[in-house]
């Protein structure tokens, strides 16, 4: 590695998210200069470094075998030996793996560099016309247990909020949402972003899953952006829960 990176071990690296253009110089050369890759998927990323021309050893790690891993790789780390992270697609660490080894790794004193670089919740926030001054990033919602009480406590957020969420998850999702935070709430649903067939679909959320739960199909990793709630929604709800105070006296 270069002089000035020669304490860093391990390299957080962010991939293009479709369109294989969405990576920088800098991600390009610390791939080609680590020692190792550690990839989510090693098919994945191996087609990304075939396209880029680099050979690397590369080792899987992933949500099921990190706790496994973590140790061995800490191991090879504090003797020197130079890795670089990343995901299938985007920044390693956001709702994928990553987090564990990168607090082992400082736990240890062991240097950890992480890259900017292409993810998926910007480019959907930003094309959702909400307000990006404040916003909460929740990834996915908890699927089974533990999901009514994540929604029940998202009533009150003013921030935008941002989701990630499956194909096969999203008509559920927008209804529960809608549901929970009003049937007037805006929201707006980006999928396929940097690709060819790239969507982005804004609207009240039951009218958004009506529209999903209309197709014959739906593909692509998906980011649901919702607007917070407004200060007129909270004054109504003020106003009619003083109502039922009064009427109660």
């Amino acid at each position: 590695m270069s002089d000035t990176a020669a304490s860093t071990v391990l390299y957080l690296v962010p991939t293009p998210i479709g369109n294989l253009e969405d990576i920088t110089l800098r991600a390009i050369r610390v791939l080609g200069e680590v020692d190792t890759v550690l990839a989510e998927d090693t098919r994945t990323s191996g087609r990304l470094m075939q396209h880029l021309g680099l050979k690397k050893p590369m080792l899987s790690y992933h949500l099921h075998n990190e706790h496994q891993t973590v140790q061995r790789l800490l191991e090879r780390l504090g003797k020197g030996e130079t890795m670089a992270l990343v995901s299938d697609a985007g920044t390693p660490g956001i709702s994928d793996p990553g987090f564990l080894l990168v607090r082992e790794c400082l736990a240890r004193g062991l240097k950890v560099e992480c890259l900017p670089g292409a993810t998926a919740f910007v480019p959907a926030l930003l094309k959702s016309g909400f307000g990006a001054e404040r916003f909460t990033f929740e990834g996915f919602l908890p699927v089974k247990k533990g999901r009514q009480t994540r929604l029940k406590e998202l009533a009150s957020e003013t921030r935008t909020m941002i989701f990630y969420e499956s194909p096969h998850r999203i008509v559920k999702t927008l209804e529960q949402l809608a549901e929970t935070l009003g049937p007037d709430r805006q929201a707006s649903v980006s999928r396929e972003l940097t690709k060819l067939f790239e969507e982005t679909v804004n609207g009240t959320l039951p009218e958004l899953a009506a529209n999903f739960a209309g197709r014959a199909a739906i593909k692509g990793e998906i980011v649901l952006v919702v607007q917070g709630r407004e200060k007129e929604e909270r004054i109504k709800e003020d106003r009619y829960a003083n109502n039922e105070d009064r009427s109660a006296d």
